[in-house]
């Protein structure tokens, strides 16, 4: 049987700090980022609508917003790609 390739595939062991279990938090959602500034991203699995598990963990630059969601600019090997991501998958850098 063929396994499944959905969205949420492999995404049942994402861990997130204990911290940051049970109630979701408000501020999370409501983030704010400017342009230019660094994120990194930690899918946090308590969202259903995420980004790709491949990008788990990678940093980039926020590069323009649609609707709430915001553009992360990344490379991934020697290619820059743009992806959309919201903001509770996003942490600031430094």
């Amino acid at each position: 049987m063929k396994g499944s390739d959905g969205l949420r595939r492999r995404t049942r062991n994402r861990r997130i700090s204990p911290r940051d279990r049970g109630k979701v938090s408000i501020r999370s959602q409501l983030a704010n980022f400017k342009d230019d500034e660094i994120v990194s991203i930690r899918i946090n699995p308590s969202y259903q609508k995420m980004p790709d598990p491949h990008f788990h963990g990678l940093t980039g630059r926020v590069n323009g917003r649609q609707g709430r969601a915001y553009y992360v600019e990344i490379t991934d090997g020697m290619k820059g790609k743009r992806i959309l991501v919201t903001p509770e998958h996003l942490r600031r850098i430094g």
